[in-house]
C-alpha cells in the first residue's frame, strides 16, 4: 500500500531543513527521502545510503534508462540529482510516509508524481532582505555567489503558487508549530488542498 509524500520546498536560507529534522525527530512514522547525487562526498562525514546515494554519472544515467527516478535533474554539466523510485518504496514498506527536502523545481515534479498522496509545502521569508541578512549571517558566500542565488530566489519565488501549502518563516517556533500541525492534518486525512495555495 502506498503511503503520503511531504514535500518541503524553498530557497536556500528559508529554514525548510529545520523544519523538515524538527517533523522527522518528532514522528516515527515519517521517513526522509535520501536523494541521489553524482557529486564528490564533502569531508569524511558523509556516508553514502545515509546523506546522499553517491552514484557516478556512467550509473546515474543507467538508472535514468531504467526509468528508476521518481523525478531527476542534471543541476549543472555532469553534475546529476534525484530521487529513486526505490527509496520511496523502502520507506513506504517500512509503513512510513516520506518527506522531502528539495529544490522548487524537483518539489514541483513530485507534487505531480504522487498526486493526491501528496502535500507540497513552500516554505516562505517574509522579504528578500531578511533572506539575504540569513545568508551573509552564515559567511559562506561571496558578494558573486550572493548576488547569484538571490537571482535564484527571486525566480523560485514565483512559483510558490503552484504548491499546496505557503508556509511563512518569519518565527522559528511559530512555523515549527504549523509545520507539526499541518503534517498531522495531513497524515490523519483532514486536510483539504484546493486549487488556490493554503497560506499559513
Amino acid at each position: 500500500m502506498n503511503g503520503k509524500a511531504v514535500i518541503f520546498c524553498a530557497p536556500s536560507g528559508s529554514g525548510k531543513t529545520t523544519l523538515v529534522r524538527h517533523l522527522l525527530s518528532a514522528h516515527e512514522n515519517l521517513g526522509f527521502s535520501i536523494s541521489a547525487c553524482t557529486r564528490d562526498k564533502r569531508g569524511r562525514n558523509e556516508v553514502h545510503g545515509k546523506d546522499y546515494y553517491f552514484l557516478s554519472i556512467e550509473e546515474f544515467q543507467q538508472k535514468i534508462r531504467e526509468n528508476a527516478f521518481v523525478e531527476w535533474e542534471e543541476v549543472y554539466p555532469g553534475g546529476y540529482y534525484g530521487t529513486l523510485k526505490s527509496e520511496v518504496e523502502r520507506l513506504w514498506s517500512e509503513g512510513k510516509n516520506v518527506i522531502f527536502d528539495v529544490d522548487v523545481k524537483g518539489g514541483l515534479k513530485l507534487k505531480e508524481y504522487f498526486g493526491e498522496n501528496a502535500l507540497a509545502i513552500f516554505v516562505k521569508v517574509p522579504s528578500l532582505e531578511e533572506l539575504e541578512n540569513r545568508l551573509r549571517s552564515r559567511g559562506t558566500e561571496t558578494e558573486e555567489s550572493l548576488s547569484k542565488r538571490l537571482y535564484k530566489v527571486k525566480f523560485e519565488m514565483s512559483f510558490q503558487d503552484n504548491f499546496d501549502v505557503v508556509l511563512l518563516n518569519d518565527d522559528l517556533e511559530e512555523s515549527l508549530s504549523k509545520a507539526e500541525s499541518l503534517y498531522t492534518a495531513f497524515a490523519e486525512g483532514r486536510l483539504r488542498v484546493d486549487e488556490k495555495p493554503l497560506r499559513v
